[in-house]
């Protein structure tokens, strides 16, 4: 019984922050969404008129869609990119500690204020990458100031921050029996093939996991687009996420954008518990289920 309170004890902080830090403020946004609230005045409940207005609103619309076009470039981009490197970094090699360790850093700073700005410094008309590719005789990218440009930047910095689905993808990789590497050999088989058919089926629960939280990750997406291109042109680069924030701390219309993020809380469940639904026809588990 004493162990049982002390357990308790030590998870006392972490239950304390989940429910006033997560559970309290996720109920409170879904009360708020029906709600008419401005922060001064008292919380005046309207129904569903918030989710109404927002279905009519070309601009949260627009959100959605600039989002979802975000997330199916960046995702798939991203967990190839990882998986590459992944792959590339299995290797005993000298020194591959230290390339480890350089290609993750860039997850730890991609949230960074100071590697946006030198994101947008490097993406302008006569910034860094032009120059480079001025070398070679490409004209200048506008990448800033054109939606499809400004839209691969931001896409580019997401990719660029796949160390944390690297490192996963590589403790995968080195889970996966030598033996059976050994024995395509002798068969014949080539890297390539024995890659598809052999390490390709037996990582599937990884590639399913990286899948899942990237999603979530690149829905949710906000600084990158926030401090390196803003809305973007033609509201390119306008993701729901800073739709939401825009309206609940520049307009102060809690109410709306509570509304709109239970609509991307949703179309994030939606996605999911698609993907958790359709697992049974691609991922592999060696224990002999799906």
């Amino acid at each position: 019984m004493r162990k049982s309170k002390m357990g308790l004890v030590y998870i006392l902080p972490w239950l304390i922050g989940m429910v006033f830090l997560t559970l309290y403020p996720f109920i409170n946004a879904l009360v708020i969404s029906f709600t008419d609230y401005n922060l001064v005045r008292e919380p005046n409940f309207i129904g569903l008129a918030n989710y109404t207005k927002l279905f009519q609103d070309e601009d949260f619309l627009g959100t959605l869609t600039a989002t979802l076009k975000y997330t199916v470039i960046t995702v798939p981009l991203q967990l190839a990119f990882a998986l590459f490197i992944a792959y590339i970094l299995n290797f005993k090699l000298k020194g591959i500690n230290f390339f480890r360790t350089a290609y993750y850093i860039p997850s730890l700073l991609g949230g960074n204020v100071a590697v946006a700005v030198l994101w947008r410094f490097l993406f302008q008309q006569d910034g860094l990458i032009n120059r480079i590719i001025g070398v070679v005789g490409i004209p200048p990218v506008a990448w800033l100031s054109s939606p499809g440009g400004a839209m691969s930047v931001i896409i580019i910095l997401k990719v660029w921050q796949f160390g944390s689905a690297m490192l996963i993808f590589l403790a995968a990789l080195k889970d996966v029996p030598q033996d059976l590497y050994e024995a395509a050999s002798v068969d014949g088989s080539t890297k390539l093939h024995s890659f598809i058919h052999i390490t390709m089926p037996l990582i599937t629960p990884t590639i399913f996991f990286n899948l899942v939280m990237q999603l979530v990750n690149a829905f949710q997406e906000f600084n990158g687009p926030y401090l390196v291109t803003g809305k973007g042109p033609l509201n390119a680069t306008y993701l729901t996420s800073m739709y939401i924030y825009d309206n609940a701390f520049k307009y102060f219309n809690m109410g709306y954008a509570s509304a709109a993020s239970w609509i991307l809380f949703l179309i994030i469940v939606a996605v999911t518990l698609i993907l958790f639904a359709t697992q049974d026809k691609w991922v592999y588990y060696s224990d002999g289920g799906n």
